[in-house]
């Protein structure tokens, strides 16, 4: 039976809660007063089905279902995980977790998305402060896997725990802040680089483009991948972080930024910077810019993901946990994804390369069942491809979803041969097949060998039952 989550405020921030939450497999029931909100999340998950599932090499769990209700008793009912996405008023969020409190479980998480507010202040007063922590996330929450677990002195031990477990089986990173402080720690970075923005727009030195040119042209592009310290460790060089603070500690002391300092919200400051920024971007929508950001986080994270660092480190771990041992079926089915915006080409469809990675992912999963895992192959054999005849059918777009499925065709020795067939889940159609012969190896002589007899007994198996 799938987990529940509700959703209580249904905005930018809450319509990316539902969408990671029903995506990864969960029931989501939300209330909102908005009479837009249906459409307005409907929009939000569907670009989040869209761009999440290309992160992932596994299948997706099956979609959750979403449901909207009309009282906060109704959505919080049976929620074994309650997210609270109000506008910031400290007098809104205490009505609405009092409310959430008379209604849900009593061992239920109650998590809040606010970037302000520290949980002793949004645990005032209420019927058990415990149960409610601070899990502020970043836009889109689908995507984006941060979440600032700030539980305060007054939150239940048992609470904190259940947040991280059910915060990183959704994929996200529950980042512990153990100290309560104002706006916790991303969004001090960011008010104090949104200060230092808002002085050179107002003193005429930048344009709201050149700025933003100047952090996705720079340093945002180290920040994604190695923060701030570790960034400026690299810096130094050789002497590392000792040299590099010896070096430009003293820059600190120079007037160079006015972080103390808030420019006056004046009318002419606003009509300044909302020209300019219509000017930078106002001819695509905001579904176009969502879109557009969306596709670079996946490319990004992708990257990031084949190197193992950073986020894509933890999107890897996870695309793991997801994944589940082949079924013996005839044929099996040994790959099912989106297709990845990363993987296309001029034309806007896959390239032809990605289709020998589909194949070639294809034939590990065949590996992997038979037993030449990860560990078959550290101890020196494997299987690798001699011969491999593919055919391309039909287009296969960025964010489709499709499935292979494979039969072995061979399995006799050393020689292992598997036919694939590439499929678009839609319809059923088939867009590409794969005709491809394997030899079994010995890595230490980089020779064929016969494989392991538990290696060879299941590949014949598999050959007998598939017909040959």
């Amino acid at each position: 039976m799938a987990r529940r989550a509700a959703i209580i405020g249904g905005g930018v921030i809450g319509g990316g809660w539902a969408a990671r939450f029903a995506l990864m497999g969960w029931e989501v029931r939300i209330f909102d007063p908005d009479p837009e909100s249906e459409r307005k999340i409907g929009e939000v998950v569907a670009g989040a089905a869209r761009a999440l599932p290309m992160l992932y090499e596994a299948p997706m769990p099956p979609r959750g279902a979403i449901t909207f209700h009309a009282t906060i008793a109704e959505a919080v009912a049976g929620a074994d995980y309650i997210q609270e996405s109000v506008p910031e008023r400290l007098d809104l969020k205490h009505r609405v977790l009092a409310e959430v409190q008379a209604h849900c479980l009593p061992d239920a998480v109650i998590g809040s998305s606010t970037s302000g507010f520290k949980p002793s202040e949004l645990q005032d007063g209420a019927a058990r402060p415990g149960q409610i922590v601070v899990a502020h996330p970043f836009n889109p929450v689908y995507l984006l896997p941060l979440a600032e677990l700030v539980p305060g002195a007054n939150a239940a031990p048992e609470a904190v725990e259940k947040a991280k477990e059910i915060l990183t089986s959704i994929g996200m990173f529950p980042l512990h802040v153990r100290a309560e402080i104002d706006a916790h720690i991303a969004d001090r970075f960011l008010e104090a680089v949104w200060r230092e923005a808002l002085w050179l727009v107002k003193d005429g030195i930048a344009t709201t483009e050149e700025i933003d040119n100047a952090i996705r042209y720079g340093f945002g592009l180290r920040w994604a991948q190695m923060g701030l310290f570790e960034t400026y460790r690299v810096a130094g060089g050789e002497a590392g972080m000792r040299h590099f603070m010896a070096q430009f500690g003293p820059c600190l002391a120079w007037p160079w930024t006015k972080l103390t300092d808030v420019p006056e919200f004046t009318d002419e400051l606003v009509d300044l910077i909302a020209g300019q920024s219509d000017a930078q971007s106002g001819h695509l929508s905001i579904r176009q810019l969502e879109r557009l950001r969306d596709n670079n986080l996946v490319a990004i994270l992708r990257a990031l993901k084949g190197q193992g660092a950073a986020a894509g480190l933890l999107i890897r771990d996870h695309d793991d946990s997801l994944r589940q041992p082949l079924e013996e079926t005839r044929p099996m089915v040994t790959v099912r994804r989106i297709v990845p915006v990363d993987w296309t080409d001029v034309n806007g469809h896959m390239n032809e390369g990605r289709y020998g990675q589909v194949f070639s992912d294809a034939s590990e999963e065949v590996m992997t069942h038979v037993g030449a895992d990860r560990a078959y192959i550290a101890a020196g054999n494997s299987y690798f491809t001699a011969e491999s005849s593919i055919r391309y059918l039909a287009e296969t777009l960025a964010g489709e979803e499709i499935y292979v499925e494979t039969s072995v065709t061979l399995g006799e020795g050393k020689k292992l041969r598997l036919w694939h067939e590439m499929k678009r889940a839609a319809d059923g159609a088939v867009l590409a097949t794969c005709d491809q012969f394997l030899l079994h190896v010995s890595l230490e002589t980089r020779r064929s060998c016969p494989p392991l007899d538990h290696v060879r007994e299941n590949v014949e198996r598999l050959a007998r039952a598939h017909g040959a």
